[in-house]
């Protein structure tokens, strides 16, 4: 048994983040949760704003507004002019969310999240796939703050399980 209490290797829970292209990027995570509990963390804005948001980054998520369906919206604030905005593209509960990034104009990015449960547990794949080479290169390496939103949704699923 490892330090975690579970017969799993730690790196199975571990974050990768994967550039499979010139225009996508893909992260996997392993969550120790039921997929509906996942997907809810992902669609519900209360549960949402609790760990989208990279502590460390000392910013503000002062807004979520979220109508997770196919054909719905969503917009982030953070203040200051600062909003991330998209519509939902498809939305199938608990196994898959795709939405737009349409604060870039031409340049945002599409991302696909599934939730795969097995055993009780959820395999998260999240694909962005951004219109050139230079819009992936421009955001910055925002995927690499996957490692501690998902460990801030490690914790949030704790309490909803």
């Amino acid at each position: 048994m490892d330090a975690t209490g579970t017969d799993e290797p730690t790196n199975e829970r571990r974050t990768t983040v994967e550039r499979r292209s010139d225009r996508e990027i893909v992260v996997t995570r392993w969550f120790d949760a039921p997929a509906r509990l996942v997907f809810q963390a992902w669609s519900t804005p209360e549960l949402f704003q609790r760990w989208w948001l990279p502590q460390s980054m000392g910013m503000t998520l002062h807004e979520c507004e979220m109508d997770v369906r196919t054909g719905g919206g969503y917009r982030l604030n953070f203040g200051e002019g600062m909003d991330f905005f998209g519509r939902y593209l498809e939305v199938t509960p608990p196994t898959r969310i795709v939405w737009t990034n349409e604060e870039g104009a031409e340049d945002g990015a599409v991302t696909t999240v599934t939730f795969e449960e097995h055993d009780g547990r959820t395999l998260l794949v999240m694909s962005e796939v951004y219109p050139s080479k230079e819009a992936l290169e421009a955001e910055g390496g925002a995927a690499d703050a996957t490692h501690e939103t998902f460990a801030q949704l490690d914790e949030l699923l704790l309490t909803l399980a």
